[in-house]
């Protein structure tokens, strides 16, 4: 498994955002940052860890909240939560023992709208009338 850096999507672009993906084709670079993000999202577990933070009343939940959620291990847990915080999807805060953990909408903004279609834009060929 790599251990590469993300860099969390929108940063370096003068606008904050990039092109979204149903309006322009993606330039090469974009496409490898998109793809990381959709590939920390695409395992069933961090998908159900994001929804459970996402959701959560007061923005932040503890770990001790979302491993019994789950039937695997603590560490297992732990390695889909860092997955999820490379992506820059969730950040961390330790407070004493335990870590507390919260969504960071930027970046799922950034992928809503790189899967948005304009509303005046053409419909997708294929799509019905």
């Amino acid at each position: 498994m790599s251990k590469q850096e993300l860099r969390v999507l929108g940063q370096d672009e003068p606008d904050g955002c990039c092109a979204g993906l149903l309006t322009a084709p993606l330039a090469e670079e974009q496409a490898v940052e998109l793809a990381k993000v959709f590939k920390a999202l695409g395992d069933p577990v961090r998908l159900r860890l994001l929804s459970l933070i996402a959701s959560r009343a007061g923005g932040e939940v503890c770990v001790c909240e979302l491993t019994p959620a789950f039937d695997l291990s603590q560490p297992t847990i732990s390695h889909h939560l860092r997955l999820l915080r490379e992506a820059g999807l969730i950040a961390s805060e330790r407070r004493g023992t335990w870590v507390y953990y919260r969504l960071l909408p930027q970046t799922t903004d950034r992928l809503a709208g790189a899967l948005t279609r304009a509303m005046d834009g053409p419909p997708p060929s294929g799509a019905a009338s």
